[in-house]
């Protein structure tokens, strides 16, 4: 608390306070005394030339105190590896001291103590950088492979900003303007930038060596137009010198979706598969092999989506008249991106349901590529379970202005997925809860702006714990439904199902942007044991998205957001390993840098793991032009063969 009360004294004393060296003491007073010492010729001048001398000093205070600000940084980084941006300013320093005293501070500044054991644990940890400048203090936000014990969910003590640097997981592509504050120096700051050069970045961390570790096979996604809407290959020399040159990296296949809606487009049970046919014999000739998508999805509004293909248009009729098959916000908005979990059993889809129509089409593609599964060209299927192919409700559509880091919305407003509600409610003996919860803000709220995912907000009372409870079972009973018919589809097969990454307010009580989405992981409850649970039901191999993200390298313009990729990539790996669970991965956003990609080894390979578990398979998105551009695909070539266990010669020490 001392530092806390050091840091808030008078403007007059902070030079002596800081350690200001001499000869920079000695140019301040030398030019407040130039300037005090100007003649005066009558009152009005007077007044203008005292108003200027004043602003003169102001400027002159001000410069000291952000070159001042800006050696506080750099010491806290460089020593303490405190979470701090290049132009935090003292009310940031405050609460990183604050929090590392044990105090809880919130983003709008409201500061109060937290428990006892955090207090007794950051107090200690506090004591030791007082003691000791020179020892570096563990990374915030870092996973407990690599950090330790960590606890998961709430924003407390220890719990790192979301603030980041410009690239990879240091400072070592951070430039000297920028520690001072990046491109928007004044031209008569740059005294103040000379005096903050001593302040030098944190160098690189030394990358592990990952030769002789277990083989972690390699994929690619291919475009996602790969095959057009009259079901041709898109460009088929194009795809076969992109292949050829994938298989020179030594990848050891593709990723394809298998679109529903340009397969059974012309109508119920007619199926083109004649493009994927060439496709695929085209990748055999290569010898690579590969993961099929059943694609029951539309493509199209989502990030990276550069192509539109619509659900099949039979579908899109129906949904003109009965616009309930698809998933409604409390609105009334549908979204008709795939069909709501609602309609798994009611025969509204031309007299079948709609787990019927996902079997048709998962036989009809195990009994067209028969020679491919025999030949073991196709290794692995993967069965879409709602929006993007991951299971998940669509909580935050872009077509409705859904912005990160918004919280989205339930999806629950359809007369089907209503109906089980009120059964679900009666069955309880409450009747009076057959309703969707209110309170819950819109699609771009925060969760300390609703009554419902505010801290002891109604998400954690009677009826809050009841509606998430069947809003995540109908979730989990979905992807028990559709994997037990991709079993005696594809039987003998490997399948596997996608969840997506959703970890914005990751550090927050509520979590409600997983809460919309259907996974109830609150900090007081694990949403993904029992998704884990029913995957090994299955055999299904889990596939998990954003293991190359950093906590603290989330854009420095959202650090309301309270994100934890790293957090919530280990809670859910180790869930599903916990459960006899294999897990494959993929990055959520574009990847190209060594960084990114280093990452993805740490969480493919955990150190130090007991059990030695390791990702059994990790798939690229996507091929694009950036990614065969020269050094990008150079750095994808060494992430490749560290992959595969193989040796690289130039490994950062």
């Amino acid at each position: 608390m001392d530092k806390l009360n050091d840091l808030s004294e008078e403007e007059d004393d902070e030079s002596q306070e800081t350690g200001i060296k001499e000869e920079e003491q000695s140019a301040y007073l030398n030019t407040r005394s130039s300037t005090v010492s100007t003649p005066l010729l009558n009152p009005s001048s007077k007044r203008s030339m005292r108003g200027k001398e004043e602003k003169e000093r102001t400027k002159m205070r001000e410069r000291h105190r952000r070159a001042i600000t800006a050696r506080i940084l750099g010491g806290l980084r460089q020593h303490g590896n405190y979470n701090l941006r290049a132009r935090s300013d003292i009310n940031e320093v405050i609460a990183a001291l604050a929090r590392e005293a044990g105090w809880v501070v919130m983003p709008d500044g409201t500061t109060f103590p937290s428990s006892s054991s955090s207090s007794e644990k950051a107090n200690r940890s506090s004591a030791a950088f007082v003691g000791s400048h020179s020892a570096a203090l563990p990374l915030r936000g870092i996973s407990p492979a690599i950090g330790g014990a960590r606890s998961r969910g709430v924003f407390t003590v220890g719990s790192g900003s979301p603030l980041c640097f410009a690239s990879g997981g240091g400072m070592s592509g951070t430039s000297r303007d920028e520690l001072l504050g990046g491109d928007g120096l004044e031209s008569g700051e740059e005294e103040e930038g000379k005096m903050a050069m001593e302040v030098l970045p944190v160098p690189r961390l030394p990358e592990r060596d990952f030769a002789g570790t277990p083989y972690v096979p390699v994929f690619v996604m291919l475009p996602l137009g790969a095959i057009d809407m009259k079901c041709e290959i898109n460009n088929p020399d194009g795809v076969i010198d992109q292949l050829k040159k994938l298989k020179s990296a030594g990848v050891d296949g593709v990723m394809v979706d298998c679109w529903w809606g340009i397969v059974e487009s012309d109508g119920p049970h007619k199926y083109n598969w004649t493009g994927y046919k060439q496709l695929f014999h085209i990748v055999r000739r290569l010898k690579l092999k590969l993961q099929v998508v059943m694609s029951f999805h539309k493509c199209g509004g989502n990030v990276g989506d550069d192509i539109e293909i619509p659900l099949p248009s039979w579908i899109a009729e129906i949904g003109k008249s009965n616009p309930d098959i698809y998933f409604t916000d409390k609105s009334g908005n549908r979204n008709p991106e795939c069909l709501s979990w609602g309609v798994d059993k009611e025969r509204v889809l031309k007299g079948r349901t709609a787990l019927e129509v996902y079997f048709d089409f998962m036989r009809s593609f195990r009994v067209e590529f028969d020679e491919f599964f025999e030949d073991g060209i196709i290794s692995e299927i993967e069965i879409g379970l709602g929006p993007c192919g991951e299971l998940r409700y669509p909580s935050y559509p872009m077509e409705y202005g859904w912005k990160y880091p918004g919280i989205g919305e339930f999806q629950c407003y359809d007369q089907y997925l209503m109906k089980s509600l009120r059964k679900a409610a009666s069955q309880r003996g409450h009747l009076f809860w057959a309703k969707g919860p209110e309170k819950t803000g819109n699609y771009n709220s925060c969760p300390h702006e609703t009554g419902f995912f505010s801290d002891g907000g109604e998400y954690d009372g009677y009826y809050g714990r009841f509606f998430l409870n069947w809003y995540s079972n109908v979730l989990i009973e979905h992807a028990d439904r559709v994997l037990m018919l991709a079993e005696l589809a594809f039987e003998g097969s490997k399948i596997a199902a996608k969840l997506s990454g959703v970890h914005w307010w990751y550090k927050t009580a509520s979590h409600a942007a997983e809460l919309t989405a259907g996974f109830y992981n609150p900090c007081n409850r694990d949403g993904y044991a029992l998704i884990a649970t029913m995957l090994k039901k299955h055999n299904a191999t889990l596939n998990f998205t954003c293991v190359e993200l950093y906590t603290l390298n989330q854009h420095e313009d959202f650090p309301e957001a309270l994100s934890d990729p790293e957090g919530l990539v280990w809670q859910v790996l180790n869930a599903a390993w916990d459960a006899g669970v294999q897990v494959a991965s993929e990055n959520a956003l574009p990847c190209f840098d060594r960084d990114g990609f280093n990452k993805i080894l740490e969480n493919a390979k955990p150190l130090n793991d007991p059990d030695g578990q390791h990702l059994v398979g990790f798939t690229y998105l996507r091929l694009c032009p950036d990614l065969l551009e020269m050094n990008n695909f150079e750095e994808f070539k060494r992430f490749v063969k560290r992959m595969h266990g193989e040796a690289v010669l130039d490994l950062q020490r």
